[in-house]
């Protein structure tokens, strides 16, 4: 059984109007964040006055990782914080990568300026390298707001350890989130020292001031999107779970109702993040795509039960609660540069392609989707597909196992033959990181450039 949902042309119409091609953002922010690492270090070199022996030499070392590290630390917030600019913008998958990259860095540094300085402060104090850690436990009841920093630190070390490939691989998706969640409370803790014991900041009010802005402003973005501005969505459009369809094996879509929800200022292929107020899921959220443009009472994910919480979905009674996070996400048709697209779908990752294939707007001819699956069985949501196929006079193919099982050449070569002029579409990828890793390269064989690749992971 599929759940088919009607209305298509007035998606594709409310697609047109939000279809507004712009150049991603990334470098002007990286530039950005570059100039204000070059503020930080200009800051140490200003109050830098004397490197004349091994002591002032490790001490400084000391300084300059703090300070980066501080620096850091707001940047991994702000990639939290799920800024729309970044979110829509930039990708949520690549600043899921950027916020990856930059709490290696910052705990590394934060290793290394504890250590470095607690060796500076045990040469000044006539010790050598092997008292550090006496050095440490003096510094602790010494120092104001060391305390405090010391547990921040120990936090950033669990969630830095749970945060590493091996460990993260074996941990539920529930626990390795709400462990992560301790990133603000290690940052909280950890503020206060920069301000009390940090020279710079207490000799020099102009950058203590631009410190206490720079934290200021991304918690007010922290309060602003990741908790007023759920509430205030979810207040307004009083979602509920009304029905739970299965479409093909092992895979379900659920039909979320409520107020207006053509006005969630969502479109086809983004996600929110969702929570279903149900015995044992009120404490989960987990990012899930719309399968189907927003309808005004009606919006719709598919899911494939491949954990705890997916496979919970098929239970949920209609009436449950919702309460949703977003939208996020850049894979939509803003992202789009030619007339002609191919979308490429791989297993559950038909959700946002199936979208995408009923909203962009395109001439008979100009929109190919590509469905990958291991067998016709799996193919979820086909019938809905081979309608919007039959209505746009789009082309609809899909590549399934042999009867022994064997794989369908997904090739360069096989791609150029069922799209002739595949290098000039624009090409929609989503599916498990393996097939999108591998039909990249394929693509890239076939002479699609690069930037007209479009694809977000959700790999956790």
């Amino acid at each position: 059984m599929t759940t088919t949902l009607a209305g298509g042309r007035a998606a594709r119409r409310q697609t047109m109007r939000r279809i507004r091609p712009r150049r991603s953002p990334a470098v002007p922010l990286l530039l950005a964040v570059g100039a204000g690492a070059a503020a930080v270090l200009w800051l140490w070199w200003h109050h830098t006055s004397s490197l004349a022996d091994d002591g002032d030499r490790i001490l400084n070392a000391g300084r300059i990782t703090g300070l980066l590290a501080g620096y850091l630390m707001a940047l991994v917030v702000l990639q939290t914080a799920r800024v729309p600019a970044l979110e829509r913008r930039v990708g949520s998958d690549r600043v899921a990568r950027w916020h990856a990259m930059s709490g290696r860095y910052t705990l590394c540094l934060v290793v290394a300026h504890v250590f470095l300085t607690m060796w500076g402060y045990a040469l000044r104090a006539g010790r050598s390298l092997g008292d550090v850690v006496r050095q440490t436990a003096d510094s602790l009841g010494q120092l104001p707001d060391v305390g405090k920093a010391a547990l921040g630190t120990g936090l950033f070390v669990l969630i830095g350890l749970t945060s590493a490939g091996a460990v993260r691989r074996r941990l539920p998706y529930d626990t390795w989130y709400h462990v992560h969640l301790l990133t603000y409370a290690a940052v909280f803790l950890t503020f206060w020292h920069q301000i009390t014991t940090g020279n710079d900041f207490a000799v020099e009010p102009t950058a203590r001031t631009s410190w206490c802005a720079l934290y200021g402003s991304v918690t007010v973005l922290v309060l602003w999107y990741r908790i007023l501005t759920p509430v205030r969505l979810n207040l307004r459009h009083r979602m509920r779970v009304e029905g739970v369809v299965e479409e093909a094996p092992g895979i379900v879509s659920v039909l979320i109702g409520g107020r207006k929800l053509h006005r969630v200022g969502a479109e086809a292929g983004q996600f929110f993040r969702w929570r279903f107020l149900a015995p044992g899921m009120r404490f989960s959220s987990h990012p899930y795509s719309l399968s189907a443009a927003p309808r005004p009472g009606m919006l719709r994910i598919t899911v494939k039960a491949v954990g705890d919480h997916s496979a919970r979905l098929r239970d949920l009674a209609p009436g449950t609660r919702v309460w949703a996070e977003g939208p996020y996400g850049a894979l939509t048709a803003q992202r789009r540069s030619r007339g002609k697209v191919l979308l490429v779908a791989g297993g559950v990752g038909i959700t946002p392609m199936r979208a995408l294939f009923e909203t962009l707007p395109g001439a008979a001819g100009d929109i190919t989707l590509l469905y990958r699956a291991g067998t016709t069985r799996d193919l979820a949501l086909w019938d809905e597909l081979a309608a919007i196929a039959e209505e746009r006079g789009a082309r609809l193919m899909y590549a399934v196992n042999g009867p022994d099982g064997e794989r369908p050449d997904i090739s360069a070569q096989n791609l150029r033959r069922k799209v002739p002029d595949v290098d000039r579409h624009d090409v929609f990828l989503c599916g498990p990181p393996g097939f999108a890793r591998s039909v990249y390269e394929a693509l890239r064989d076939a002479g699609v450039p690069a930037r007209r690749i479009h694809h977000e992971s959700f790999e956790r």
